[in-house]
């Protein structure tokens, strides 16, 4: 299937990273939100990112102009009828999602496939509240978007292999690796780096370490480029926790991250985005 314009659905960080990456290889990209105040803040953030290519002499400032016209910021509907790929990359809420899919089977064209960037929940659940059950996969990315990677292409229980196919090709065509994977909880990554994230979070509680102790040891050893703290504040406490929840509750207590993080959480601590986390953040 040829791919002709992409929609990203959910203006956050990760949706607005997706739109850059997408509009970066030079695909039309709507970036839709229902929050002007969304729209806006990732119109700034996608800007930011091509000031930083320009600045580093990777791309002239023409040519990021034009490529930031790649993308249209829109609210409407409308803007979604010619699309072929719709990409959800709203908060790790089951209803919610469920919610944006019933809305993109119903706007975009029949044979449009349905993406969810989903860190851990069920393709094949929100799959099947739409008509098109078969066009619909997972494609998830992970963070930040702009500069990692891996993208894990995950199929439901009725997805077609010619819409894995289109989405691996899609991933490869904007420069990240695709790697299809059999639908679980959490996937590949995410099971196995929430499980990491959960162990050292209880160790930190059961010890007294502080966060920067324990990411200036993983850091500093090369076991990982940010520390599992540094690393969750950025991602969103929020997200952390609920995909520690799904996780928890498919294989158990392993994937239990202790009484810290869903205190953060309770608190509205919720990284970066807030200012606080685990970490106090300049948001200036």
């Amino acid at each position: 299937m040829y791919v002709k314009k992409v929609a990203v659905i959910g203006a956050g960080t990760m949706g607005a990273d997706i739109a850059y990456t997408l509009a970066l290889t030079n695909i039309p990209v709507v970036l839709r939100d229902v929050d002007d105040s969304a729209l806006k803040r990732a119109q700034e953030h996608i800007q930011g990112l091509f000031a930083q290519r320009v600045a580093k002499g990777r791309l002239t400032a023409p040519d990021a102009d034009q490529r930031f016209t790649r993308i249209v910021f829109s609210g409407d509907p409308a803007a979604l009828q010619d699309v072929s790929v719709a990409i959800e990359a709203v908060p790790e809420k089951m209803a919610l999602k469920q919610k944006v899919f019933q809305e993109l089977d119903r706007l975009l064209p029949p044979l449009a496939i349905l993406a969810t960037n989903t860190s851990a929940l069920s393709v094949t659940e929100m799959a099947r509240v739409t008509s098109r059950p078969e066009r619909v996969a997972g494609m998830h990315f992970f963070y930040p978007a702009h500069m990692m990677k891996l993208v894990e292409i995950i199929a439901g229980s009725d997805t077609e292999p010619d819409v894995l196919k289109t989405l691996s090709r899609l991933s490869e065509e904007i420069r990240k690796i695709p790697v299809v994977v059999k639908e679980c909880p959490g996937f590949v990554v995410n099971r196995v780096l929430t499980a990491s994230m959960a162990e050292v979070m209880r160790f930190k509680a059961e010890y007294g370490y502080s966060a920067q102790e324990i990411d200036d040891v993983i850091v500093r050893h090369q076991i990982a480029p940010l520390g599992p703290f540094t690393l969750a504040d950025a991602l969103g406490l929020d997200i952390a926790w609920d995909v520690a929840q799904t996780l928890q509750a498919a294989y158990g207590d392993r994937f239990d991250p202790g009484p810290e993080l869903p205190q953060l959480v309770a608190e509205g601590h919720l990284g970066v985005k807030t200012g606080q986390g685990f970490y106090t953040h300049n948001r200036s």
